[in-house]
């Protein structure tokens, strides 16, 4: 099990950035590699996109709240998934607290506890504090980004809202939505589908690379080493 402690300021006042970062339909497009596929009541399925260089896999999985404080600002949540090449498993348990640095800017703090299996831990677990660090810089632009441009174009995301609310109307059942039609039962959650954008696979080169080459240049040491040992007994020969 991997501790990772990481935080980022969010330029908005603490009760509007809860309100957004609990909303993971909106903020999963913030997230470097991360595709939100389809909601079930508060659980949240999707995938994650990786590559490093030529090799590209994605972990298929799903998220939900454990703990919700909307009067202090805390939220835990538990996500698990599966690299869909079978190479591995990955299972988090993640915890949010925000804290207001004044009354326009907030400071989140996120501390996951990371467990990884199978053939992708042997490359996760060395780097995974470098890019967790580096990952949650870019979630943090992205987010300030989408905020500022909300801020901007307040209609279009109140549209969007509007539409979504339609659309989850929509996939409810009609024998659900009859009143009086046989004896109450209790409503099951509906699955909706979320039909965005294909998210762009998230680069570990482009974020690792100097804690590869850091982790890499031992070994290359001691290729060097070996070979120059080796030299030197050919040339006692």
């Amino acid at each position: 099990m991997d501790k990772l402690l990481n935080e980022f300021i969010v330029h908005r006042p603490i009760a509007d950035t809860w309100h957004v970062l609990t909303d993971v339909e909106r903020i999963a497009p913030c997230l470097p590699g991360a595709e939100l596929q389809e909601i079930e009541g508060e659980t949240f399925r999707g995938v994650v996109k990786v590559k490093l260089g030529a090799i590209s896999t994605a972990f298929k999985g799903q998220a939900h709240f454990l703990e919700r404080d909307d009067t202090n600002y805390r939220a835990v949540l538990r996500g698990e998934g599966r690299d869909t090449t079978g190479k591995g498993n990955a299972d988090a348990v993640i915890t949010a607290q925000l804290t207001g640095v004044d009354e326009h800017t907030t400071k989140c703090v996120v501390e996951t506890d990371l467990r990884i299996t199978g053939k992708v831990a042997q490359f996760g677990r060395g780097i995974m504090g470098d890019v967790s660090k580096k990952l949650m810089e870019q979630f943090a632009h992205n987010l300030n980004t989408m905020l500022e441009y909300s801020a901007e174009h307040p209609h279009e995301h109140d549209g969007g809202v509007a539409a979504d609310a339609t659309s989850a109307e929509a996939d409810v059942p009609a024998a659900a939505a009859t009143v009086g039609s046989g004896p109450a039962t209790e409503p099951q959650p509906t699955v909706r589908r979320i039909d965005g954008p294909a998210a762009a696979p998230l680069d570990l080169g482009d974020l690792a690379g100097n804690a590869v080459l850091k982790r890499a240049l031992p070994v290359v040491a001691g290729v060097i080493i070996v070979l120059v040992v080796l030299r030197r007994i050919l040339r006692a020969r």
